[in-house]
């Protein structure tokens, strides 16, 4: 089934995606690794994919998820490492 997200963008993802968010309609349930790699293919965010956290509903994601059930409206935030101290 498939489901429309809201995506946020922070830090370097938002630079590189050149918004605040936009929405996306993905399949739910949907595995960790799945999710990361459909949102770095459809932002062309691979220069940082190895540094993307991702949350939900303002939760942070188990990276060993093999099933995230995304609901209709959902946020799901892509956090890269943030600089400074």
């Amino acid at each position: 089934m498939l489901v429309t997200v809201k995506v946020l963008f922070f830090a370097k993802s938002r630079e590189i995606v050149g918004q605040k968010s936009a929405e996306l309609d993905l399949p739910s349930p949907i595995s960790y690794k799945k999710l990361l790699e459909t949102l770095v293919g459809t932002y062309f965010l691979a220069e940082i994919a190895q540094n993307i956290i991702l949350s939900l509903n303002e939760e942070f994601c188990d990276v060993e998820s093999v099933e995230i059930v995304l609901k209709q409206g959902d946020e799901v935030a892509i956090i890269p490492p943030l600089s400074g101290g």
